[in-house]
């Protein structure tokens, strides 16, 4: 009798945005029944449009042992970034879910450079017995395919709330005019939302030049 290995695969959602959480997800499943997310057409989240990860969500869901999310929320992000960086932030939640999870082998993208010391790190962090860290895991595996999904979808529906109270913002990433516009905005009536990561670099530079303007009184 063949002994069936349980998968774990692992991504996250959200890493970048200066609006809302990062979303870690892991899912479960079993060596022999992987192909079947293969199958049900589970691919990198991004490489899907939102409908499609929506319709795949609890497709994924039925066919996965056992799944876990770690949401970290922005106000967590930049309280944590007192005393660490991003990585190690994103490490502890896959710590977190392999904990949870009980895998047997786990296939988790690399975020750092050397694929093989973020491994390790992860290692000392957790007893399982294999792990398996590559670059563009997600094309990789369709356990983290699947995760990728799982975390984005969750991270989409909660992004979701918060515009439904808050208006549109755009996409919450840096790089989008509409979201530093509203950024100014927040910041330039004395409030930041904690559902900003003020610890990021965009905020900093917005409320030092608001104060700047207020001291000069253009405002």
């Amino acid at each position: 009798m063949v002994n069936t290995k349980l998968v774990a695969g692992i991504d996250e959602a959200g890493r970048g945005p200066v609006i809302g959480p990062m979303v870690i997800a892991g899912v479960l499943i079993e060596d022999e029944r992987v192909h079947v997310l293969y199958d049900l057409g589970v691919r990198d989240s991004k490489r899907l449009t939102p409908k499609r990860r929506e319709r795949l969500y609890p497709e994924i869901l039925k066919e996965v042992k056992s799944y876990h999310v770690e949401v970290v929320d922005a106000k967590v992000i930049d309280l944590e970034r007192g005393r660490k960086n991003l990585n190690v932030i994103e490490l502890e939640g896959m710590a977190k879910i392999i904990s949870k999870l009980r895998p047997d082998l786990v296939q988790v993208g690399s975020i750092e450079f050397k694929t093989e010391k973020f491994r390790d790190k992860l290692l000392r962090r957790v007893e399982v017995p294999e792990i398996v860290s590559a670059h563009h895991a997600e094309d990789l595996f369709p356990a983290v395919a699947a995760a990728s999904i799982i975390a984005k979808v969750t991270r989409d529906r909660l992004v979701a709330k918060l515009r439904e109270i808050y208006g549109d913002f755009g996409s919450g990433y840096p790089s989008d005019p509409k979201t530093v516009e509203f950024l100014r905005h927040v910041i330039n009536r004395g409030e930041l939302p904690e559902f900003v990561r003020s610890s990021w670099g965009t905020v900093q530079r917005i409320v030092k030049l608001s104060s700047c303007n207020t001291r000069s009184g253009l405002y």
